[in-house]
């Protein structure tokens, strides 16, 4: 979906939830990666992998000169004879660190290795936004979430083309008010509960 299309959806939507649904989840995304500078890893699920929405944070990154934006695509039948940028797997979701984010995009609930490496990244500092309808135990897990549940007016794919477009806008506001208090106790909920730094 290219520019155009996009200001035409946005016209269509203009007075609804998603217009600004999208935007606030964009901004979480792109203030967590430029502000902490650690890299955004995006994992889908083992029926669902992001190509699309990995290919638009790539262009979206170039267009604004945010960097930060351009994705490690995470996949669950990488291989090491893949070209270096397809061969990252799962397990690079247990070497998150503070700083990194962590995009999840699920269409369903996940399984339980994908909680698990979810829950592994959240508890060593990482980020975790969640994009989909991947259920409660991932959303409570989510510093940030927009759920598109099935049968939603808009699908998986379209809420994807206006998260990235909005998160490549060069006028993003800092989070005010509540949300921001909320995002401040979430982190500091995480490095009191993270594991003490490794000894040297």
């Amino acid at each position: 979906m290219d520019a155009v299309r996009v200001a035409l959806l946005r016209e269509v939507l203009a007075g609804t939830e998603w217009l600004g649904a999208t935007r606030r989840f964009a901004w979480a995304l792109r203030g967590s990666v430029v502000s902490h500078g650690g890299g955004l890893l995006l994992v889908g699920t083992p029926g669902y992998e992001p190509w699309h929405l990995a290919a638009h944070l790539v262009d979206e990154a170039a267009w604004s000169g945010t960097p930060e934006l351009t994705p490690t695509l995470v996949r669950h039948d990488a291989r090491p004879s893949d070209p270096a940028h397809l061969a990252v797997g799962p397990g690079r979701l247990a070497a998150a660190r503070r700083g990194e984010t962590l995009l999840v995009v699920s269409p369903d609930a996940p399984g339980a290795d994908l909680l698990e490496g979810v829950h592994d990244a959240r508890r060593a500092g990482a980020t975790v936004l969640t994009l989909g309808d991947g259920g409660d135990e991932l959303t409570t897990m989510s510093h940030e979430a927009l759920r598109v549940p099935d049968g939603a007016e808009l699908d998986l794919d379209t809420v994807q083309h206006l998260v990235s477009a909005a998160a490549g806008e060069n006028a993003v506001p800092a989070p005010r008010g509540r949300r921001r208090l909320r995002y401040r106790l979430s982190r500091l909920m995480d490095q009191l509960t993270a594991p003490p730094p490794a000894r040297w």
